[in-house]
């Protein structure tokens, strides 16, 4: 008796919540995708607290350890275990074959891991200034978890800075293709006639362009001399160019299948202008839909923008972005001496795949027919 309550009590519930709430319930089942949450919820607390997670400023640079290799936090040593992580120092030696310099482990320095330490300071999201970071070593030691570049800068340090950059270029190029897409979609699909056959006249033209040329035209377009806040912009409009046709032809098509509903033409009955018919009652019911797409267009601007800095059409140094950093790894030279340059491939590939399992998590939740 007491179970027959407890699931009509849930039948009810379900009967009574909104779409929304519905959506949540289903997404939730989804590990895979509540798990890619938690990931690009991490990544984006990251573009938050970079300056504090990052043991070293982006204009530290230390030449002395050019492109020294990734150091190894220890528990262990000769004298036994150690409750504080440490590492040990680093000395640079010349390889007797090929006079290329190495580095190898000075095991009579070490350097204690600390947490919350002062170090150098830096301006927390321009805002204020402060000293405190997260991680650090004792003075006279270094913490290069990643390695470093041809400069001696810390790449940990620089791919945290850089997510702030990879990461919300691709949040502002979505939300400026999101308008221009829906805007177009809309009045392509609602109007018809002439107009939907220039707009998808015009989207073909634009869609026959292979990406990676067209990015490259409309990124050399970009002055040399601008600032580089004004290239970040640039390349956000350059993404936002390129990625609205395929919402505007999604959502064209969803209107064509909704306008002559009967919920659009009792509407259009009752004297409702045009434009609170697509606000009100057509864009609402396929918004679930909409939404999907943002999320799995996403990955398509981060990957957009670190191609265009890979290519050096992009941003620029002093700008750090994942792109950038990778500029560096374009060398197969470099690459076969200091294979750590790749690691923010790994950033690109994590990030990349979150939000497609996301994206495949709200794609099933906002289908009704998914099991």
């Amino acid at each position: 008796m007491t179970e027959t309550i407890h699931e009509n009590n849930e039948d009810t519930e379900q009967y009574a919540a909104s779409q929304w709430l519905l959506i949540w319930w289903k997404f939730r089942k989804h590990r895979l995708a509540m798990g890619a949450g938690a990931v690009i919820l991490w990544l984006y607390l990251i573009t938050i607290f970079c300056e504090v997670l990052a043991p070293y400023t982006l204009e530290s640079y230390k030449i002395d350890f050019a492109y020294a290799p990734p150091q190894r936090l220890r528990i262990f040593s000769e004298e036994g275990v150690h409750l504080r992580p440490f590492v040990y120092g680093l000395k640079g030696v010349r390889d007797p074959v090929t006079l290329r310099k190495i580095y190898a482990e000075d095991r009579t320095k070490s350097y204690q891991l600390r947490f919350f330490v002062q170090g150098e300071p830096y301006r927390f999201l321009g805002l204020f200034d402060a000293n405190v970071r997260l991680i650090g070593v004792e003075d006279g030691g270094t913490l290069f978890l990643l390695g470093t570049d041809h400069l001696g800068r810390d790449l940990l340090s620089r791919i945290l800075y850089g997510a702030r950059i990879s990461l919300t270029i691709g949040l502002i190029g979505v939300l400026m293709s999101f308008f221009l897409g829906l805007i177009v979609g809309v009045v392509s699909g609602y109007y018809g006639g002439w107009v939907d056959n220039l707009i998808q006249r015009f989207i073909e033209i634009i869609r026959s362009f292979p990406s990676i040329p067209l990015w490259m035209a409309l990124g050399a377009a970009l002055p040399a001399d601008w600032s580089p806040l004004q290239i970040y912009l640039g390349i956000t409009v350059v993404l936002s160019l390129v990625g609205w046709t395929g919402l505007a032809r999604q959502v064209r098509g969803k209107i064509l299948s909704l306008r002559e509903e009967d919920f659009a033409v009792a509407a259009r009955l009752a004297g409702a202008s045009q434009w609170r018919i697509m606000t009100r009652h057509l864009l609402p019911s396929f918004m679930s839909h909409i939404i999907v797409s943002l999320t799995l267009s996403v990955p398509g601007m981060i990957l957009g923008e670190t191609a265009l800095s890979f290519l050096g059409l992009g941003l620029r140094a002093p700008i750090t972005s994942w792109g950038v950093l990778l500029r560096e790894a374009q060398n197969v030279q470099a690459i076969a001496f200091h294979p750590w340059l790749l690691t923010p491939v790994i950033f690109v590939i994590i990030t990349v795949l979150a939000f497609n399992f996301i994206g495949d998590g709200l794609r099933d939740a906002a289908d009704p027919y998914a099991v």
